[in-house]
């Protein structure tokens, strides 16, 4: 099967590009990967998704599947195992053993938070238990929360739910953080932030029905005594992985995997292939920036191919 757009993941991005690629006429193939629509499927509320007060995570990715199909796109229920970049037209393979060429590539396959790998922290995910403070601290408002890490990402995490939260207990399993300074002096002087040195989390604990956090459980590293937390609200900031396997080695990646696009533009070192959303953004992770980089991908992509001649 052959496409002029071959879009890789069906998250915010994926799908916006798909739109625009399909408005433009480019017929594009869209293939949806493990998890179609991506993280905010395993999200409830969503509450900062222009022209909704409110909608649930898996009913705002159900609906802009819905809108990329009406538009003409096809969408494929497969993974990509391998993509061939040193050729044109590039060549995808997928896990059912299907072959897609195409003419040019968005890349839109995101990002996965780190996970301790609790099994209470799997119960609670959604219910409690976040990887994005931005996305769900407004939930928090004059309540407790816990945040685990100890790099910028746990800093910025804790100091942004300072502003809904009434006390935030910062958590780390070493006595000192990886953190910048300024944002360990900013931590250390908000009253609002505790520092919880030397330990570790070990169960998040909680309510059956309706399921909910009330509390967790910390080990002491050093001597390892536990003790139970009371809290509302559990946030793992220990970091993100790009889900860039595909391309790792292939192109121009920073960071663990990012990948590295052009300024104010979502062209990679392939000319090409373009990526958007959370593959190449460790900064803002969000899901509305995520469809707008997309609809920059198709954009570009539409010119890539108006400049190559393709019919």
């Amino acid at each position: 099967m052959h496409s002029k757009v071959l879009i890789i993941g069906s998250g915010p991005a994926g799908y916006t590009a798909g739109v625009y690629a399909a408005r433009a006429m480019l017929e594009p193939i869209l293939i949806s990967g493990f998890q179609p629509g991506g993280q905010l499927t395993i999200t409830t509320e969503v509450e900062n998704w222009p022209g909704h007060t409110e909608i649930q995570g898996p009913d705002l990715m159900v609906n802009m599947e819905a809108h990329a199909k009406s538009t003409g796109v096809k969408i494929v229920d497969d993974h990509v195992t391998e993509l061939l970049v040193d050729r044109h037209p590039f060549m995808a393979i997928t896990d059912k053993g299907s072959h897609y060429s195409a003419d040019s590539i968005i890349l839109a396959t995101g990002a996965q938070a780190k996970w301790l790998g609790l099994p209470s922290e799997e119960k609670f995910k959604g219910f409690g238990v976040s990887a994005c403070a931005t996305c769900d601290g407004f939930f928090y408002r004059n309540k407790k929360v816990v945040v685990i890490g100890g790099g910028n990402t746990a800093a910025e995490e804790a100091i942004f739910l300072t502003k809904f939260a009434d006390k935030v207990t910062l958590i780390h399993r070493r006595d000192t953080l990886r953190a910048e300074r300024i944002l360990q002096n900013r931590l250390t002087s908000n009253e609002k932030i505790n520092l919880l040195w030397n330990h570790e989390l070990t169960e998040i604990l909680g309510s059956e029905n309706p399921l909910g956090v009330e509390g967790i459980k910390v080990k002491n590293v050093t001597d390892g005594s536990e003790k139970n937390l009371e809290c509302d609200g559990v946030f793992v900031a220990i970091g993100h992985s790009p889900s860039s396997e595909l391309v790792i080695n292939k192109m121009d990646t920073y960071d663990g995997g990012y990948v590295v696009t052009e300024p104010d533009s979502t062209k990679t070192s392939i000319p090409g292939i373009f990526a958007a959303g959370d593959i190449t953004d460790s900064k803002y992770r969000q899901a509305v920036t995520s469809a707008g980089m997309g609809c920059m991908a198709a954009l570009e992509a539409e010119q890539f191919l108006s400049e190559q001649g393709a019919d």
